[in-house]
């Protein structure tokens, strides 16, 4: 039988730069079979809530995410079998009609302001990953992402991050730094930690052949 995929979690506060950190790592080991899973895909169907209702989700909630479902499909692929993992349609505000198919890897990075929040899917994990970024810089990173990719106004960027992301960040995030096997100030531009990491997974796929 195949040896048992090695899970990392990449977790930290939205625009603190766990994405960026996450690819470094998948960018590492081009010809290895290492896939990302994002958190995000797991965001509850909400096709039965009208739209008006569905733009009042609190997507930075624990309650907005089907953890479930990631664990299930999650426990599928450490036992060699394939899932497909929904896809998120951020227009409507609900989970689309399509799925993608993963198939089993040597290495999942599991990415995601809350992967570190539930305890089941915690314990899945083999490095465990806080990346570590002022609320400043976050913020900043916000606002240009939210103007720029997603057309929205200056205002509603910042309202919505006084009103639900900050606080949600204090009080569900930022807590399951503890459980961290590793802390990364200042994200990706923090090039020892990231060659630390690099080396540690290199270190187990060699251990694997």
């Amino acid at each position: 039988m195949a040896q048992k995929p090695i899970i990392i979690g990449v977790t930290g506060g939205s625009g603190g730069g766990k994405t960026s950190v996450s690819r470094a790592i998948l960018n590492n080991f081009p010809n290895a079979r290492i896939s990302m899973i994002e958190h995000d895909s797991y965001y509850k169907n909400q096709s039965h809530l009208t739209f008006e209702e569905r733009i009042l989700t609190n997507y930075d909630h624990p309650l907005a995410f089907d953890t479930d479902l990631m664990i299930y499909h999650l426990s599928e692929l450490l036992a060699g079998r394939g899932v497909d993992i929904p896809i998120y349609d951020y227009t409507q505000h609900t989970r689309s009609d399509k799925t993608y198919h993963q198939e089993p890897q040597d290495v999942f990075i599991v990415e995601g302001i809350l992967v570190l929040e539930d305890k089941r899917l915690r314990d899945l994990m083999d490095i465990k990953i806080f990346v570590d970024t002022d609320d400043d810089v976050r913020i900043i990173r916000r606002i240009k992402r939210d103007m720029e990719e997603r057309g929205r106004s200056l205002d509603s960027v910042i309202e919505q991050y006084l009103g639900v992301v900050k606080p949600m960040y204090h009080q569900f995030i930022e807590p399951t730094k503890r459980y961290a096997d590793i802390v990364i100030p200042e994200g990706v531009s923090n090039v020892v930690a990231i060659d630390l990491i690099n080396t540690k997974v290199e270190s187990i796929l060699r251990s694997r052949g």
